[in-house]
């Protein structure tokens, strides 16, 4: 028992259905890790992206769980509201991309050189990682503000998600520009290439300030309309290079408008051109959503030691 009278552990990370969420992501990590170390097997660098994807949400689960159940939360200088809603939400998007990229190279309706029991594993292993993208997102579900409650984290809500997901689409941006885009070859493709770096360097800002719980600091406006005003910045960024990035990739003037027959697969610019300028697009349409969503945000900053569901 603590001083106060109360059980050291936090029996609600247990007995509850976040509880739960957390147990069948922790069990799905674990058996995913194991199965693919075992027989699955992986390989080359989507192999290591997938494999380096459960191991990190598994570590990161481990250490969710453990100081929500120790309640050790309360020691760290972070909104733990914000932190684990945040952390799920990423989680989510890291266990859907693995759980589409594993099989799409991994897993072939023929018995492969080592024997039938190796596509067996792995489409476990595909089945273990599907599962534990639904264990993330009944987590997200969970958490989520809903219409009428009161918001105690920014992170909790349709905007601050779209936050983390606007994150993860820029990260597939920077992939693709780092995987022979020949983004250098013009003035406007690497202007291109400085908006998505400080859109990217801006969302990150308000996750950091809402995660450390400093959404009081700011002096000169309320942290509610600096989302807006940030969130407003970005679209029309992101709008420009939406319009600029296909002139200069497709364009018969600057490029070519159809996929070159000589151009290999897997490391063709081209191929990098059309990624960068679809998820420029799909990026455009989250901060638009986003803008409208931060619109109606109302929420109270939670403090740094406190957990609601304590």
């Amino acid at each position: 028992m603590d001083p106060q009278g109360g059980p050291y552990l936090n029996k609600r990370a247990l007995c509850s259905p976040l509880g739960a969420a957390r147990l069948c992501q922790l069990a799905m990590g674990c058996a995913v890790i194991a199965m693919v170390t075992h027989s699955a097997g992986y390989s080359g660098s989507h192999g290591v992206f997938c494999m380096a994807t459960w191991c990190f949400c598994f570590a990161m689960s481990v250490v969710v769980f453990f100081l929500d159940a120790t309640r050790l939360y309360s020691c760290l200088p972070v909104s733990w509201d914000n932190f684990t809603v945040t952390c799920a939400a990423f989680a989510t998007l890291l266990y859907v991309t693995a759980s589409v990229v594993y099989p799409l190279f991994f897993v072939r309706s023929e018995c492969p050189y080592a024997g039938c029991h190796v596509r067996d594993f792995r489409i476990a292993v595909t089945v273990c990682s599907i599962l534990g993208s639904v264990a993330y997102g009944a987590e997200v579900a969970l958490c989520r503000a809903r219409p009428g409650q009161t918001v105690v984290g920014y992170m909790a809500t349709i905007s601050g998600l779209l936050k983390v997901v606007q994150g993860f689409v820029a990260c597939i941006i920077f992939g693709a520009l780092a995987n022979g885009s020949e983004y250098s070859r013009y003035g406007a493709t690497i202007y291109c290439v400085a908006v998505y770096a400080f859109c990217f360097a801006l969302t990150a800002v308000v996750v950091i300030m809402t995660v450390c719980g400093k959404t009081k600091g700011m002096r000169c406006m309320p942290f509610e309309r600096f989302v807006v005003v940030c969130t407003l910045l970005e679209v029309l960024l992101y709008l420009s290079a939406s319009v600029v990035w296909p002139v200069f990739c497709f364009d018969t003037k600057y490029g070519s408008p159809w996929r070159p027959s000589s151009c290999p697969r897997g490391k063709c610019p081209w191929d990098s051109k059309v990624v960068v300028a679809v998820f420029s697009f799909i990026n455009f349409s989250l901060y638009m959503v986003d803008l409208i969503y931060s619109q109606r945000i109302r929420f109270v900053p939670s403090r740094l030691s406190t957990n609601s569901r304590v």
